[in-house]
């Protein structure tokens, strides 16, 4: 399941996977990502809290679908956060590259350990 954290009139949004990650759970993203996009936001800082302990309950065709569908419009990405714990991190980092690309155009991607949960609220909803 996933919840929206924290509501910003920014173009950030701020999500949570809580108990795994399903089909439900990849709507409801593409939801939100779009309700952005048509208030006008050209692209979307994104920050995606996840907890190690749960995410294995993920399904993981809708994780990776979704995966693929913020690829195919990553043009619409801005600023990424992602918020976990450290060992999850260790993980992610050797993927990174996935996101990386953008950084050419201004894009950030940041990892956050859970600890820092408000310095990666500040780091989407900033300006630059």
């Amino acid at each position: 399941m996933i919840s929206e954290i924290k509501k910003s009139n920014t173009n950030a949004l701020a999500i949570e996977v809580i108990e795994g990650f399903t089909e439900t759970d990849k709507k409801l993203c593409r939801k939100l990502f779009e309700k952005k996009l048509n208030l006008g936001f050209e692209s979307i800082n994104l920050l995606v809290k996840i907890d190690e302990t749960k995410i294995s309950h993920s399904n993981v065709k809708a994780f990776f679908d979704d995966i693929i569908h913020l690829l195919r419009n990553y043009k619409t990405l801005g600023n990424l956060a992602i918020v976990a714990h450290f060992n999850v991190l260790k993980a992610l980092v050797p993927n990174k590259n996935l996101f990386s690309a953008g950084v050419h155009k201004g894009r950030k991607e940041h990892y956050f350990d859970i600890s820092q949960l408000e310095k990666a609220f500040i780091f989407i909803e900033s300006k630059s």
